[in-house]
């Protein structure tokens, strides 16, 4: 008996589910179904795969392909042999509908804010960042004409001081040729991101996070789609703002899927205009200058949960992935 192939797993999907599918969801699917019969595989996103048969079939076959994609953004498949007994434009307005429910409802269970303590202890812990970091309230800011400060303040900042890497000699000779290691993050914080939300998402991010060494948009749930994860990757080669995957089954294994562009210098104006405008930006900067002054991290930024007391955070606000 013949086992079960990647084709296999997606005829049988489509034809049992009898609506367009992503590659991601033909595999969500499969697994619930139990179309994916004995078919195994050791790759960690067969969702890829699945996607990469399609278009092949699709560019290879044309007119003859037993599979035909019925949208972009993002990408969905169907049988050719079913296109006839289906209303695609219907099913995929319901679906849309289905999802924004989905999102009201997960949205519903905790807020933006709450992911804020997660991402601290993340940058606070991971090697790449070993960042204190700051929640900027938008309340505390000075109330201006509607829309002039609109995409001006990041969800969070942080900074990176050397002073536990670096012996106090490499310290002193940086001062003294007035050259610092110290280095400044901003983060723009999402619950979800996808296509509906995507450019609105990133580009609230280019306004408000350009301006440090390093700028990132964060998400607790990202679309799988691989032509959602190409879009992510043209944004961030042309305008440089990273994207952070946050893990809340272990914060600790969050990773960072688009690496910020670095900036060597910091937009200095956009700093000003911060502190003008935001008490707790300008706070952030104090405790940075009075840090900087004792040679070490004695200032309060926002309080890093250990692991036990992480869990019980995010267990006790309910946060969890939809993926």
């Amino acid at each position: 008996m013949a086992k079960t192939t990647f084709w296999d797993v997606i005829e049988k999907t489509i034809e049992k589910v009898g609506t367009p599918l992503s590659a991601k969801e033909i595999w969500e699917k499969a697994n619930e179904l139990g179309t994916v019969g004995d078919f195994t595989t050791s790759g960690k996103t067969p969702w890829a795969t699945i996607a990469a048969y399609c278009y092949t079939a699709i560019n290879s076959s044309g007119d003859n392909s037993m599979i035909i994609q019925t949208s972009e953004r993002p990408a969905q498949f169907f049988l050719r042999k079913l296109v006839d007994k289906v209303d695609i434009l219907k099913v995929q307005k319901q679906k849309e509908t289905e999802v924004a429910k989905k999102e009201k409802t997960l949205n519903n269970k905790f807020n933006e804010r709450d992911l804020h303590k997660i991402l601290v202890a993340y940058a606070y812990g991971d090697s790449h960042f070993k960042a204190n970091l700051k929640t900027i309230f938008h309340e505390s800011s000075s109330k201006a004409t509607k829309g002039q400060n609109e995409w001006l303040h990041p969800d969070l900042v942080g900074v990176y001081f050397p002073f536990r890497d670096y012996k106090k000699e490499t310290l002193e000779i940086q001062n003294h040729l007035s050259i610092t290691s110290i280095k400044l993050f901003s983060f723009e914080l999402k619950i979800n991101l996808n296509f509906g939300n995507l450019r609105q998402s990133y580009f609230q991010a280019v306004s408000n996070s350009s301006w440090a060494n390093e700028g990132y948009l964060v998400t607790l749930n990202i679309d799988g789609d691989p032509t959602f994860k190409d879009e992510v990757r043209r944004l961030n080669n042309a305008f440089g703002i990273g994207v952070i995957k946050l893990n809340p089954e272990n914060i600790y294994e969050s990773e960072i899927l688009f690496p910020s562009r670095i900036n060597p210098e910091i937009d200095w104006d956009t700093v000003n205009r911060l502190t003008n405008e935001n008490g707790d930006f300008s706070d952030f900067l104090k405790l940075i200058t009075e840090d900087c002054k004792l040679g070490k991290v004695k200032s309060e930024y926002d309080t890093v949960l250990n692991a036990e007391g992480l869990t019980k955070y995010i267990i006790e606000k309910g946060i969890n992935s939809n993926e």
